[in-house]
């Protein structure tokens, strides 16, 4: 109830105990009253007092809960006073230091995200605008994302001839002094569905698909003259997906090998990296002596 309500209640009672009073004292100039009217005035009189100070506790209450607001508003007010002064320090400071509140969300926002130099991004700009269908490039992650279904058939590690151009262009940049200072890591995904019988006979798992279709990838590049010890292969299958998986599992945008230039963690990999892979020698062969047979092990079940 309001604080308004209760005043004009207690206002009313008081009127009406007044009038009340009035006519008692009308009747005793008149006479003498009966006892029907006597306790007809009783009991009204009795309601009026209940009533009055059933609306003087509401009164009470209802100061009591206007205090506690004002008691509430002043520590609200208090509370966004300090704010503001906390807030006008942070700007101060930023001022003294020559940073501005975009140059704080820039830095921010490129986070352990070290951008690949004009260069190197020019270059995979180019290589996704020569192929839009089947390549798509995230500067802000140094990424090239090819999509799977054009890449590779169904329950396939091999590469489709019309992604075979795009990573010929590809090698051609890796060996680009340019990208000298990246190593390149190869990421197979898949989206949720389930390996089919035949597909299972070679890969029994989707990570296993996603694996075994970054390695052909990765073996596309070497043969392109690109050197091994640059690059590094994983499969993640299903559990990375990039959209949420459909129900059914069958969902394109999830299937996909992404490729991305990074620096490595160890700077002194940069010299060792690019570095031909050693050629082995040829191991001699002996003329086998077949005179006394070696004796046959046991078999072993694989």
């Amino acid at each position: 109830m309001s604080l308004l309500q209760s005043q004009r209640r207690s206002r009313f009672s008081r009127q009406a105990l007044l009038a009340l009073a009035g006519l008692a004292v009308s009747l005793s100039m008149v006479g003498c009253v009966n006892q029907g009217e006597y306790d007809n005035l009783y009991e009204t009189n009795r309601g009026l007092t209940d009533r009055n100070a059933v609306l003087q506790r509401e009164r009470d209450d209802a100061l009591a809960a206007r205090d506690l607001t004002r008691q509430q508003l002043a520590k609200t007010e208090q509370a966004l006073a300090e704010l503001r002064a906390q807030n006008d320090e942070l700007m101060r400071r930023l001022r003294e230091s020559g940073l501005s509140l975009a140059d704080l969300e820039a830095r921010l926002k490129g986070l352990n995200v070290p951008a690949l130099d004009a260069d190197t991004d020019a270059l995979l700009r180019e290589l996704a605008a020569q192929y839009p269908d089947l390549l798509r490039y995230d500067e802000s992650k140094g990424m090239l994302r090819f999509a799977s279904d054009l890449t590779f058939d169904s329950g396939s590690d091999a590469i489709k001839p019309q992604a075979e151009a795009a990573l010929r262009a590809l090698a051609e940049i890796l060996k680009n002094p340019v990208t000298a200072k990246y190593e390149v890591i190869v990421l197979g995904h898949t989206d949720a569905q389930r390996i089919s019988a035949n597909t299972a006979k070679r890969f029994p798992t989707n990570v296993h698909l996603s694996a075994g279709r970054s390695i052909s990838v990765r073996s596309a590049l070497v043969s392109n003259g690109v050197v091994p010890g640059k690059m590094q292969v994983a499969g993640w299958g299903e559990f990375r997906p990039a959209v949420p998986n459909s129900t059914s599992g069958n969902t394109p945008a999830n299937r996909r090998v992404e490729i991305y230039l990074a620096m490595p963690k160890n700077p002194s990999d940069i010299s060792t990296m690019n570095e031909p892979a050693p050629q082995s020698a040829a191991p001699s062969r002996a003329t086998p002596d077949n005179s006394n047979p070696p004796a046959r092990g046991p078999e072993i079940s694989k």
